[in-house]
């Protein structure tokens, strides 16, 4: 059983076979059984003027699909409290935070409060972590420190582990958070393939292979960054991970049951 964290979902009206449909046929082709599918922004759904809302639209087009979970996202122009109080309420059981695509800062006021009531509520967070052309004081993996340490039973990924430019501080924030391979923190193993050479992305067999070493086998979650990976990507990926040198009840979890476990299904 293959069960995949970080799946973007988008109305037809905005992007091509990227709703719940193509998602599943990518999940066919790519031999994955379950997902987790998150809301689109919220500034790609005000562009396009959808009164329903990103987190409503979202709940409409998975509500009768059982393979996929739920992650609703946060408009920061709002009130975050109430926003996050309303994906809790749509059933979904976590949040995608995207700092540098949202225009936030990781140790900002609305932020805190957002990871306050997620907290509070249960939910999970999954993090967009390395460079995506924005000011990176803003959005530096280090100042995920500040939410692990601020926010002690909140548990989070950081998608990308950093990726290629800041991969050690993800790792450092991990094993800052843990203790004897406990801890909140997981790393998402998204979009980290090395197939293509040193890309901003990019790491080693060497590199996942310490995350698991420092972190413990319960604290990776693959993902698969739909719609932006290609099918024979995925399939590479998943095929990487079973080459690793794991154990392979390591890799069940990391494929899977970390995610289902982590998010209570």
């Amino acid at each position: 059983m293959i069960f995949a964290n970080h799946a973007h979902l988008y109305p037809r009206e905005i992007r091509d076979n990227a709703d719940a449909a193509a998602l599943l046929e990518f999940l066919d082709e790519t031999g994955i059984d379950r997902a987790v599918a998150f809301a689109p922004f919220p500034h790609r759904l005000k562009e396009e003027n959808f009164a329903e809302g990103h987190n409503k639209w979202l709940y409409n087009e998975i509500k009768n699909e059982k393979r996929l979970t739920g992650f609703g996202t946060v408009d920061f122009d709002k009130d975050v409290s109430d926003e996050v109080k309303r994906i809790a309420d749509y059933g979904f059981k976590g949040i995608k935070l995207h700092p540098q695509a949202q225009e936030f800062a990781i140790d900002g006021e609305k932020a805190f409060k957002v990871y306050a009531e997620a907290e509070k509520l249960g939910l999970f967070i999954s993090f967009h972590t390395g460079i995506h052309w924005h000011r990176l004081r803003d959005s530096r993996v280090i100042l995920f420190d500040e939410v692990g340490w601020n926010f002690p039973t909140l548990k989070f990924s950081m998608e990308h582990i950093g990726g290629y430019h800041f991969f050690n501080e993800a790792l450092a924030v991990m094993v800052n958070n843990s203790r004897e391979g406990t801890g909140d923190v997981y790393a998402g193993w998204t979009t980290i393939r090395d197939r293509y050479g040193k890309d901003c992305w990019a790491l080693t067999d060497e590199q996942l292979e310490t995350v698991v070493l420092q972190t413990g086998e319960d604290h990776s979650i693959f993902g698969i960054d739909f719609p932006f990976c290609k099918k024979e990507d995925i399939i590479w990926d998943i095929d990487r991970i079973n080459r690793l040198n794991l154990t392979n009840e390591c890799k069940e979890k990391i494929l899977g049951k970390t995610l289902e476990k982590v998010l209570g299904l």
